[in-house]
């Protein structure tokens, strides 16, 4: 796809992965509707902030409506990044934090990705990446609401690309390893280094799997640091 002055919805924009997606973005001149609840510190002539809180299906139609009326309705590529994670024991978890990650991680692509598919079927193109975790393929102790989560946000993906792919529509789903982020603010167990990888890293992939033509299709991609835990001594 060739990405230049394509019309973009990146979620999640404030920090980590996706404000580093869309400065990769911007600097490959595209035009980017960045969707989340903390503007970033960005000014740029191609960038337009809509306050989204992806969990809430009325915000998300509205800031959709809102990206329209700004850059016009053919959404070339949706980048689902937006997500949270909470550490805790299955029994020990509050019901309300299980909800809030469902909410977040599995309804909001659900919310923002039924918007812009019906578009990018008339025009027989579109791609939607789709940010998963290791945690969506695997188990962790401690983080079984975040894995469910992971877990169903890579069901949907495939059945997704199936329902998409003779539309001419690609669904990719990334499923990242540790990175440097904001991610581990509230997750105890985890100490941040720089061994993890960085946003750049992930946004790199992501324009990787972008510039592909068009009969060519990432379904999943793994990724993870080479060595977690920095060179043995």
């Amino acid at each position: 796809m060739n990405i230049k002055e394509k019309k973009t919805i990146v979620t999640g924009v404030s920090r980590g992965i996706g404000l580093a997606t869309v400065r990769e973005m911007l600097d490959r001149g595209v035009i980017v509707a960045g969707w989340s609840r903390t503007p970033p510190v960005l000014d740029h002539v191609n960038f337009h902030f809509f306050k989204t809180d992806v969990s809430n299906m009325e915000e998300v139609e509205a800031s959709y409506r809102q990206t329209v009326e700004k850059i016009g309705n053919d959404i070339g590529i949706l980048v689902n990044n937006a997500g949270i994670g909470f550490e805790g024991l299955f029994e020990d978890l509050s019901v309300e934090r299980w909800h809030s990650m469902f909410r977040t991680n599995v309804d909001g692509i659900f919310y923002c990705s039924r918007l812009v598919i019906p578009e990018m079927k008339k025009r027989e193109e579109g791609h939607i990446i789709n940010i998963s975790s290791i945690a969506g393929t695997v188990g962790i102790p401690g983080m079984a609401a975040y894995c469910a989560t992971k877990h169903a946000v890579r069901g949907m993906s495939h059945a997704m690309y199936k329902e998409l792919r003779n539309f001419g529509i690609k669904v990719t789903c990334i499923y990242p390893g540790s990175v440097k982020t904001g991610f581990f603010d509230k997750i105890d167990s985890v100490e941040v280094s720089d061994n993890m990888m960085m946003p750049e890293d992930i946004a790199g992939t992501i324009m990787h799997v972008l510039d592909t033509q068009p009969n060519y299709h990432h379904v999943d991609i793994e990724v993870r640091p080479l060595r977690p835990k920095g060179k043995k001594a």
